[in-house]
């Protein structure tokens, strides 16, 4: 959220950044023991990354669902509207990787993240680092690439980055929904995120992160870029993925982190296609209005914010979301743990950020837990339980009212 609180320490590495600020882009950690730590991270002296980086093996966790998951990679091209942030390039251009339920050892592991794109997170986030880009580009996933299709018709779900991150840095959520039976499209939003990385091979900067921005905009151009993405994945007769037709066209949903968490409320309001929307830790730059979201139902789930407030745009929108609707607090945890980072701090050797106290699998099991039974009770009609208040089994999670 917008007013996540600065973090002190080595395990910056990935989670300083709020979720709508124009700010600078905070150091993840001190490159070497001789470093002075910046305002922004606060980075204890003498602390950094494992000492051999040739022995990092990071693993995600493995998905809870039944079905093995298939991944490939679109890159996107919307003839009819220029690039918002770098018109000189031409039309919005977008990669996205879609996720899809698969018939298990038919592909071949899918890597985390292209080289261009995780030497520009680590650039980003560690500036000076040393750290080889395989510590990235060899995390275990969970996905095959070329893996043949299950048979069937399964709800599409959405997904969209935070700001500055890598389309990548969701892909434990991505690979679990799938393997509960959803086909899920991961979008790269150009020139607002890290590294992306196009068929050509070049990898585009974050052009918007060193620029004065007005957040409602990049919400709403987000908002465009997903209802794009649906529209070329549902069109016919001739659809942009080869396993399209494995979509159901009437159960669509979206979630995201951050700022792609903000975009769901622009992208309930203006796509009627999209039935449901999930907002991880995202400052709402844009509103919901006093005419609600047409009753589509909404979770909202963040982290506590320094001094017992709450988020303001979050305390605004919730009386006017008018269909089903929860609100969550998870204690212990900061703005990227509902994301891959944490797994990825803990597997570089790095602390995690003061005052975050879940473990990191933790923070992964609770947002995936919460999200797919979301979707599963949205866009599948199934009971979820898990949703009727607080439970022993999830100390952590606080309901509001």
């Amino acid at each position: 959220m917008r007013r996540l609180r600065v973090t002190a320490g080595a395990a910056a590495l990935l989670l300083a950044l709020p979720l709508s600020v124009a700010a600078a882009v905070p150091a993840l950690a001190s490159p070497s023991p001789a470093s002075s730590p910046s305002p922004t991270s606060s980075a204890a002296p003498g602390t950094a990354p494992t000492s051999d980086p040739a022995a990092v093996h990071i693993e995600l966790p493995r998905p809870t669902g039944p079905y093995a998951v298939g991944q490939e990679v679109l890159h996107l091209v919307d003839q009819d509207r220029p690039d918002p942030w770098v018109p000189s390039a031409g039309p919005r251009q977008l990669m996205v990787s879609m996720y899809y339920p698969a018939r298990a050892g038919t592909g071949s592991p899918a890597p985390y993240m292209t080289p261009g794109a995780a030497r520009a997170m680590l650039d980003t986030r560690l500036p000076g680092n040393t750290l080889p880009t395989e510590v990235l580009t060899g995390v275990r996933t969970w996905a095959e690439t070329g893996a043949h299709p299950q048979g069937g018709h399964y709800p599409l779900v959405v997904l969209s980055p935070g700001f500055v991150d890598a389309r990548t840095a969701i892909t434990s959520l991505a690979e679990d929904l799938t393997s509960r039976g959803y086909v899920v499209a991961l979008v790269d939003h150009t020139y607002e995120n890290t590294g992306t990385t196009f068929p050509d091979g070049q990898t585009l900067p974050c052009v918007m992160c060193g620029r004065p921005k007005d957040w409602s905009k990049v919400d709403e151009s987000r908002a465009k870029d997903v209802s794009f993405v649906i529209d070329r994945l549902t069109s016919r007769p001739h659809p942009a993925w080869r396993y399209a037709r494995m979509i159901d066209r009437d159960r669509i949903g979206m979630a995201g982190h951050s700022a792609g968490g903000a975009a769901a409320v622009p992208a309930l309001l203006t796509d009627d296609r999209i039935r449901a929307g999930v907002d991880l830790d995202g400052t709402m730059d844009v509103l919901v209005p006093a005419s609600g979201i047409g009753g589509k139902p909404f979770l909202m789930i963040g982290h506590p914010l320094s001094g017992g407030g709450e988020d303001e745009s979050w305390e605004k929108s919730w009386p006017n979301l008018d269909g089903w609707k929860r609100w969550l607090t998870v204690d212990g945890t900061d703005h990227h743990s509902f994301t891959d980072f944490p797994v990825l701090i803990q597997g570089v050797g790095l602390p995690p950020a003061p005052g975050t106290t879940i473990a990191s699998g933790r923070a992964v099991e609770l947002t995936r837990r919460y999200v797919g039974a979301f979707f599963d009770l949205q866009l599948k009609g199934v009971e979820q339980p898990l949703f009727d208040g607080p439970t022993a089994a999830d100390p952590e999670v606080r309901f509001h009212s």
